[in-house]
This record gives structure tokens, sequence and C-alpha cells, in this order.
């Protein structure tokens, strides 16, 4: 067997990260890759984007028949995640209990799997909310089952397929008469494309990365206002861009979750938004040899593409 022929198993492998990280490593070669996920919807656009790879769904927070495709999984890349939502269950659900599933698995394996698992820099934050909470038990039950994995830790993350996130706001952009900035928007965010990050995942299982926590922040430290700004210039579009005061829009965000019950952007995440969190800048691209894409050009990238700026997950 060929090292592009090692399986390659990716829990929660619909999502942002996982449909890039599946176009990267079709991109480099590799053949055998299987996709768990509950997301029936993302699962077949998935299939539909790259149709030799195997999607099965999967509820990973339940014992069930996916549990067999860990038989003779070379590298398991653990990406499933609840990031946002109004119901604390569903991240103990989809970012607790399913780690535990998936680490019992590798550890039972006759030939244990490399794992990379992803976690996130929120778990660094001073904001306090389900996601993050949820996240920094995840990441302490990883660390607690012994098996040493490389923990990756991005900032927020944009790119093709974004339902949410960047993507999500260049859409509402369009279909707005005006788009409405919280507050002074001055809001210091520090975007990493996902295209990069899913270059370092890469790499942690090609190199075999040993133990250890990376914070893997995108270099550029960008407002919020501004990322608004440079989306509406890359996009084209014509939507006036309007400052209104902080309380009037968490009141809106607030009434639309009355409507909605996943809604694309909740109270909690605008409070995320305005913690004031700066997050640890290492020498990622030294470590895992992944250059760092300017933002400007990975913006260009993530909505100019041919082959997937078109492609959005649903909801």
């Amino acid at each position: 067997m060929s090292s592009l022929d090692q399986k390659i198993l990716l829990p929660g492998g619909a999502g942002l990260v996982g449909q890039n990280l599946v176009a990267r490593l079709i991109d480099r070669g590799y053949t055998n890759l299987v996709v768990l996920d509950k997301h029936q919807a993302n699962l077949d656009i998935l299939k539909k984007a790259q149709p030799g790879i195997t999607c099965v769904y999967a509820d990973l927070a339940e014992p069930g028949e996916w549990m067999r495709h860990f038989d003779g999984a070379d590298v398991v890349l653990m990406l499933q995640a609840q990031i946002g939502g109004l119901d604390y269950t569903d991240f103990q659900r989809n970012n607790i209990d399913s780690t535990k599933h998936i680490l019992d698995l590798v550890k039972a394996s006759a030939k244990q799997p490399y794992l990379v698992h992803i976690s996130s820099s929120v778990v660094c934050s001073v904001a306090d909310d389900f996601y993050t909470r949820s996240k920094i038990e995840q990441e302490q039950v990883v660390l607690a089952s012994g098996i040493a994995c490389p923990i990756l830790r991005p900032t927020l993350m944009f790119g093709w397929f974004d339902r949410k996130h960047l993507g999500w706001l260049s859409r509402f952009m369009q279909k707005v008469p005006v788009f409405p900035i919280p507050g002074h928007g001055r809001y210091m965010r520090q975007p990493l494309w996902a295209r990069d990050f899913s270059d370092i995942i890469i790499s942690c299982f090609e190199q075999r990365v040993g133990g250890g926590i990376f914070n893997i922040s995108g270099h550029e430290k960008i407002d919020y206002i501004d990322i608004i700004r440079m989306i509406k210039k890359t996009t084209g579009a014509k939507t006036p861009i309007v400052k209104i005061p902080y309380g009037l829009f968490y009141a809106l965000i607030w009434t639309w979750s009355l409507f909605d019950k996943k809604p694309p952007f909740t109270t909690q995440q605008l409070a995320a938004l305005t913690a004031k969190d700066e997050f640890e800048v290492i020498d990622w691209p030294g470590k895992f040899g992944v250059p760092y894409t300017p933002f400007d050009k990975a913006l260009d990238a993530t909505f100019n593409d041919a082959r997937y700026n078109a492609i959005i997950l649903e909801f």
C-alpha cells in the first residue's frame, strides 16, 4: 500500500474544515477517504463535489454501525464540532460525547491510527459561552486519553463552502439594503484561511508530528469592520455598510433567535466577537512547512475560485 492509499477517516468531515480538507487531500492524490457526519445535506454536497470518496451518515454521539469504519484506519482527523446553537445539549453531544466514542475506538484499534484533534482558539478566550465551555472540556478529554497527538487550535476560519463566518456575511450582504455593524466595529480578528489550515493538518500526519498543542492563528490582525469592507470590495457588492448601536444589534439578533431554532448568528457569538481576544501567533509556516497566505489573496481565492466558490453548505 502506498502512502496515498492509506485509509484516512474524517469524523465530522462534511463541515467547513472537512470540505476544504477533502478537496486538498484529493488534490494531493489521496484515494481512500471516509467521511462520517450527521448533516445529510452537507454529506450530499460533499459527495457531489468529490464523488470518489466514501460518505457515511453517522451520529457520532451514539454508538452505531458507523464504528466499523475505524477498522483498518491509518489516520483519524477529528473534526466534529458544534459551533452555534441555543441548547447546550447539542454541544455536549457533538463536541464531548462524540469525542469520547472516537477516542475509545482509536485506543481499541489493533493498529492504533495516527490521530489529529482539531480544537479551537476559544479554549484560550475570555468568552464564556456554550461553544467555549464544550471545546475546553473536549480538549481536556483528548489530553486525558493518553493518546499522543497534535492538538490544533485554529482561530476564526473562512474558505470555500463557508455557510457561516465570512461566507454567510458575504451572502447576507447581497440580500439586505444595508449591512449593519455592531457599535464601532473595531473588534480585532485573526482570520485563518481554511485551505492553509487544511495543509497544516495534512502536514501533521505526513510528518507524523508528535503530541503537543499548537495555536494556529491567522498572522494578520484585522478589525471586523475592515473585514466587511474587504468582503464588499472582493465580491463587488454595492450594499452600504452602516454602524448601529450595539444594544440595538443585540436586540435584533435576540429577536431573530425567537423565530429561528438554528440562527446563523447568536447573542453568544456576538459577545465572543466583542470579547477583545488576542491569540498567540506561532511560526506555523516554519513548523509545518505551510506558507501563510495573505488575507486579501485568500479572500479573493475564496470568493472567486471557479471550482468551489459557488458551493455553499446548508444550514
